[in-house]
């Protein structure tokens, strides 16, 4: 019998909130549907746990300053063995979150108190409204699938989706209806890795993220076995074989000599949109957000304002080694729509999406940790929503390479451009800090609805 037991210890971040009509006017322009809250707060809980498998080492912890102010979180998944790939989820435990400032500001009233039965992070609709979305993912997304590539297993994956779900109000999304389907990388419903309780946080994550912004896709969950790049690999191309349009991939590591035959063996998928987080170190490229294949996903810090589009963005860093990833590829070809002068082969990133802990997002998640709400960060939360952005904009066509399609919208109202922040020191300059047009933190920018995703 697979062991169910969770992998590693983890320590938990909660939130509570009460009901406040202020509130729920407050909100209605960035508020998440069902959110009704006055107090909110995050605080640690422990829980620990003995571990099963060992696949990875420690869980590196951080506390500092980031682009939106202090909060501390933890890195879901431990620290990697020498080769494997590192899951992109952080998880917030202290601090106040931009979502939990809002709503203070808004009735007058200090989080103090503690508890998981509410989100203390951006919903759905916020996520909608902040990337012009909410009339498409109302009524776009029936028919397409999204897959979710990760490594080990996530025994409550499908009872905490739901959990997700109901509470914003999201149709159910099950194995008896047909939207939700779980697989290993042999596409065997049975046959699942071992579990893990910091992937399963990833898992949450990611299904959630997918769900927030296409709430009509069916969602399909390839689990592989480990963390190497060849079953994390194995596990796209059983995504594809499923018949996925659009693959999120929430992980990555070092580049090596390798990276270019990966390519061809997992990334190369015609007619398909793969995204990939691009990573939470800062300055420097990852793989695989270095395919020339993929949709490369950098991070920002998302906060409402009093702009004419209601919320305002900058390059996620909290310092030199933290913060949304980018720079120039080693190994991998630079795609003939990347025009930049400042990288001879592949540039990273190509789009961006919220991703900094402190204007985090929210998750429900119950294995290894207190069943309830987390709020989260990192690029793996950047990843799934630019994989749901497409989802909503259509099928690619057969022969296209998604990837390009933001280039061919650049320097329009389609996306917005991140002008500010760094997120370390390069030589290069635009490369490591935003400006206006294409940056590595940012990319192209962020979705303004659909256009900049459609073929």
């Amino acid at each position: 019998m697979r062991s169910t037991t969770p992998h590693t210890p983890s320590d938990g971040s909660i939130s509570r909130s009460t009901n406040s009509p202020s509130i729920r006017v407050r909100w209605r322009r960035v508020g998440s549907a069902a959110i009704a809250a006055t107090a909110l707060v995050l605080a640690g809980l422990g829980t620990a746990v003995q571990a099963t498998a060992a696949p990875a080492t420690t869980n590196a912890t951080a506390a500092a300053k980031s682009s939106t102010g202090k909060v501390t979180w933890t890195r879901a998944c431990a620290t990697p063995a020498k080769g494997r790939m590192a899951c992109k989820a952080l998880r917030v435990t202290g601090g106040t979150t931009a979502f939990q400032k809002a709503e203070a500001k808004a009735d007058g009233v200090t989080p103090k108190a503690a508890d998981a039965s509410t989100p203390s992070g951006y919903g759905p609709s916020d996520l909608q409204d902040a990337y012009g979305l909410t009339s498409a993912a109302s009524s776009k997304g029936s028919g397409e699938t999204i897959a979710i590539v990760d490594a080990y297993d996530d025994p409550n994956a499908e009872a905490d989706l739901a959990k997700y779900r109901s509470y914003y109000g999201l149709s159910s999304c099950t194995t008896a209806n047909g939207c939700f389907k779980k697989v290993g990388q042999t596409g065997s419903t049975t046959s699942l890795p071992t579990a893990d309780s910091g992937w399963a946080e990833e898992i949450s994550l990611d299904l959630d993220m997918a769900s927030a912004t296409c709430p009509n896709c069916d969602i399909l969950l390839v689990e592989a076995k480990s963390s190497s790049m060849a079953n994390l690999g194995t596990a796209v191309n059983r995504a594809v074989t499923l018949g996925a349009k659009f693959v999120s991939n929430s992980y990555g590591g070092g580049e090596s000599s390798s990276d270019s035959s990966y390519d061809t063996s997992y990334f190369k998928h015609p007619g398909v949109a793969i995204t990939v987080s691009a990573g939470d170190s800062g300055y420097g490229a990852e793989y695989p957000a270095a395919s020339q294949y993929v949709t490369a996903v950098g991070g920002t810090a998302l906060s409402s304002g009093s702009s004419s589009r209601g919320w305002s963005e900058q390059v996620w860093s909290t310092s030199s080694t933290e913060g949304t990833g980018s720079g120039c590829s080693a190994y991998d070809t630079k795609p003939s729509w990347q025009t930049d002068t400042g990288c001879a082969k592949r540039a990273i990133a190509d789009v961006s999406a919220v991703a900094d802990p402190a204007t985090g997002v929210s998750v429900y998640d119950s294995y290894g940790v207190t069943a309830g709400w987390y709020t989260f960060g990192g690029t793996s939360a950047s990843a799934p929503i630019i994989a749901g952005v497409y989802a909503l904009a259509g099928t690619p066509s057969t022969s296209s390479y998604p990837a390009k399609f933001p280039y061919t919208a650049a320097g329009t109202s389609a996306l917005n451009d991140v002008t500010s922040g760094s997120n370390g020191t390069c030589t290069t300059s635009y490369l490591c800090t935003a400006g206006s047009g294409y940056d590595g933190p940012t990319g192209l920018g962020t979705p303004e609805g659909l256009s900049a995703f459609t073929g």
